[in-house]
């Protein structure tokens, strides 16, 4: 089963379009978490790990997969690094699809280095072995062609994914993104179109591509537009939530049967319990738990797609 065809099967199974990502920052951590423990690095990155893995306990059944961003890792050093890869083993261990947020692009010999780390594998003395080992990576084509063949090879070779950013969720996105072109199409067009193109050899048998693309929920003209022309590209939609997308909107990016596309939330999910909705139902300590109702309640709204 290739990548996309395995992340629609959970959606189905799951009955759910989220996808939660998980970018933790220690500062915003429950007091009851971040007291067990002391303040250097290691100590932080155990923190971290004990959070995600309560929220991804409270949520595997529920959320078809997670997204994880390296960036708040790395932020945390070596450690951090090694909380990224805990994170990503155990929520693949609980059934989750996992999407690692990494946004690479770069020259092809630098790209298959990114994608043999995370999509492929690597020489490891005399045999390959796989390093990360998710299921997606996010890829910012921004350097053409040559950045991103390597993650489609590897697709193709492992039964892996890519998300292509295509039109992003922040607010000045449009300072790029929106440019028009002498053709008067708009940047985002060009790069929807590549994307289409790029992913027609990996389509499965749900009609959708493994090479999918981020399209912000933001933006939901541009996402009505990008529907229309990559019919069989899947979208990994961020900005539900704490940036203000609504269901309406990201209703645009669904197909008539309800696919299309899986929802992110990272803030609105795993700090629900600070939420004025949740924040008298739970107390701190059961701040899984708020993330949990506030899954069910995202659930449900996207249930009117």
């Amino acid at each position: 089963m290739n990548a996309i065809d395995k992340l629609i099967s959970k959606i189905n199974e799951t009955k759910n379009k989220t996808v939660i990502g998980l970018d933790p920052k220690y500062e915003m951590l429950p007091e009851c978490v971040k007291n067990k423990y002391g303040k250097t690095l290691e100590d932080i990155s155990k923190a971290i790990l004990e959070f995600n893995k309560e929220l991804i306990d409270n949520t595997c059944e529920i959320i078809p997969a997670v997204k994880v961003n390296i960036a708040f890792y790395e932020m945390y050093g070596i450690p951090g690094m090694k909380i990224f890869e805990e994170t990503c083993k155990y929520a693949k261990e609980k059934g989750m699809v996992v999407i690692a947020d990494i946004k690479r692009g770069d020259i092809g010999s630098t790209a298959k280095a990114y994608s043999n780390a995370f999509l492929g594998k690597s020489m490891i003395g005399d045999k390959e072995e796989s390093i990360f080992n998710v299921d997606f990576v996010t890829v910012n084509p921004y350097m053409g062609t040559d950045c991103v063949k390597p993650f489609i090879e590897d697709c193709k070779k492992y039964d892996k994914g890519i998300f292509v950013l295509v039109k992003t969720s922040n607010p000045s996105s449009g300072e790029l993104q929106d440019i028009k072109l002498e053709n008067g199409e708009e940047v985002y067009i060009k790069v929807a179109k590549l994307v289409e193109e790029w992913g027609k050899d990996l389509r499965g048998e749900n009609g959708y591509s493994s090479v999918a693309a981020v399209v912000g929920a933001t933006y939901p003209k541009q996402l009505e537009e990008i529907r229309k022309i990559a019919p069989h590209t899947y979208f990994l939609i961020p900005g539900y939530g704490a940036q203000g997308g609504k269901v309406e909107d990201i209703a645009l990016g669904f197909d008539e049967n309800g696919l299309g596309g899986i929802v992110n939330a990272s803030r609105s999910l795993m700090y629900a319990y600070k939420a004025d909705l949740w924040k008298d139902k739970f107390e701190e300590k059961d701040y899984a738990k708020a993330t949990r109702q506030e899954a069910l309640r995202m659930k449900e709204d996207l249930e009117r797609i």
